[in-house]
């Protein structure tokens, strides 16, 4: 979508741009509605020819517009405002040809400026009174009047002067008649305009401040994470040469206490070892020279194979814990997923602090549900669920304890998913336990393979 490769700021632009079409739209039929009803409804004498000329010409620009929408080209501030200077020439042609500044609708200078101050910075909006200010003070002197409605009688030479007289009175009553009309369409045209695009452009606005306000947010994450890793990068430099030490001890007990004289001593150091083997494979992720490239690279993987082998991975470590997996059989098995290692480590954390509060006898469930463009992970456990005070900023920033599986992790997991462009959600069952939610784009699948039926498969783990 081109409003996945553009920035926010050049999309509010190109938002604007399209209001700025639309309401041309409505002013070209505004204009064909007057030009008509003056000339036939009124039977003004009017240049029929040159108005409808420059509404023509109104609609060619128009159409560019349209066509410079469907590009991908940038659109840019001094663009718009001379697109709205086009406008301004185009009403002060009309106008020209209706009467000049004595047109009852020359209010309709108004809008150019009202559409600038809510589009442009301060500098154009000041460009747009000098324009339009003087528009309107060269159409006061040079224009075509407006023609003046002579009475018509079949036989004028047999009219008493003061005959002539009552009939130019109905024509000078029936024109100002015509020029309050015109006053009144107007306002009512102004008001509802401008009420309706005020009010757009108003929430086109406030659409930015939102996204303003969520980049801040996402900057204040962002910083919170470099603080973590820079902890993380010290703690790994502070960590490996005592854990190479003890790993040094325990090769050296392993071999003082063979296993033949000392089965059980031998057992726990192989088990130490494992574990120590574990915090060396952990410190070279975070280590500073290649730990940030294996934490960021990922690999296009079918979704499948990706969700066994993050269940591996999983399994590994809790073995002990049962996990119920159920998925659609008619899901796609042609969708794919980005595989990096951060969101590996997100959906395992999950896991684990899923595995550290359910009742043994239950288990954890996974449900895994998906499109070509989107997964979808729910995780249940049967704990004692999510504190209730932690549950409207979980995530958002760390909390202060490690209680119930709640922690710096959480925190990790819900910036890795909102950073690959996913969603996260945690709540508390009426039934007891906890359940996350992970939503997460996925890469388009070249085929889709769906098989008849929407039955649930349940596999049973552990």
């Amino acid at each position: 979508m081109l409003s996945q490769l553009l920035p926010k700021s050049d999309i509010s632009i190109r938002d604007n741009l399209k209001w700025l079409f639309i309401l041309r739209n409505l002013l070209i039929l505004a204009e064909a509605f007057l030009v008509s009803i003056t000339t036939f409804g009124f039977g003004l004498k009017l240049p029929f020819e040159q108005l409808w000329l420059v509404i023509l010409s109104v609609c060619a620009v128009n159409l560019y517009t349209w066509m410079r929408l469907q590009t991908d080209e940038m659109v840019t501030e001094l663009e718009i405002f001379s697109q709205i200077c086009i406008d301004v020439f185009a009403m002060a042609s009309l106008l020209y040809l209706t009467g000049g500044a004595s047109n009852p609708i020359i209010w309709i200078f108004l809008l150019p400026l009202i559409v600038t101050a809510i589009m442009l910075p301060q500098s154009y909006v000041w460009n747009m009174v000098i324009l339009t200010s003087s528009v309107y003070t060269v159409l006061i002197g040079f224009n075509i009047p407006l023609p003046a409605i002579e009475p018509h009688v079949p036989n004028p030479e047999y009219l008493t002067p003061e005959m002539k007289h009552q009939l130019h009175m109905v024509a000078d009553k029936h024109y100002f008649n015509l020029h309050i009309f015109g006053m009144w369409f107007g306002f009512v045209f102004s008001a509802g305009l401008v009420a309706f695009f005020v009010v757009e452009l108003s929430n086109t606005l406030k659409e930015r401040e939102r996204n303003l306000a969520e980049a801040r947010e996402n900057a204040l994450r962002d910083e919170k994470l470099v603080s973590l890793g820079t902890l993380a990068a010290s703690a790994a430099h502070d960590m490996g040469t005592p854990l190479g030490t003890i790993a040094i001890l325990t090769h050296e007990m392993l071999q003082e206490f063979p296993e033949e004289n000392h089965p059980v001593m031998q057992k726990k150091l192989k088990i130490m070892e494992q574990q120590i083997n574990r915090c060396k494979d952990a410190l070279s992720v975070m280590s500073a020279s290649a730990g940030q490239m294996r934490a960021e690279s990922g690999q296009v993987m079918r979704l499948t194979e990706y969700l066994d082998e993050v269940i591996n991975q999983w399994r590994a470590h809790k073995s002990t814990t049962k996990l119920s997996l159920f998925i659609s059989p008619d899901n796609h098995q042609k969708a794919k997923i980005i595989a990096e290692r951060t969101l590996t480590h997100s959906i395992i954390n999950i896991l684990n602090n899923a595995a550290q509060v359910t009742s043994l006898n239950k288990g954890i469930e996974l449900h895994a549900t998906w499109t070509l463009s989107e997964l979808e992970l729910q995780i249940r456990d049967y704990g004692p669920g999510f504190p209730k005070e932690y549950l409207d900023f979980l995530g958002e920033q760390p909390v202060a304890s490690k209680k119930q599986g709640l922690g710096v992790g959480v925190f990790l997991t819900y910036s890795t998913i909102k950073r690959l462009g996913g969603t996260i959600e945690f709540s508390n069952k009426e039934d007891g336990g906890a359940c996350v939610i992970i939503n997460l784009p996925l890469l388009t699948a070249e085929e889709s393979y769906d098989e008849p039926g929407n039955r649930e498969t349940s596999i049973i783990t552990g």
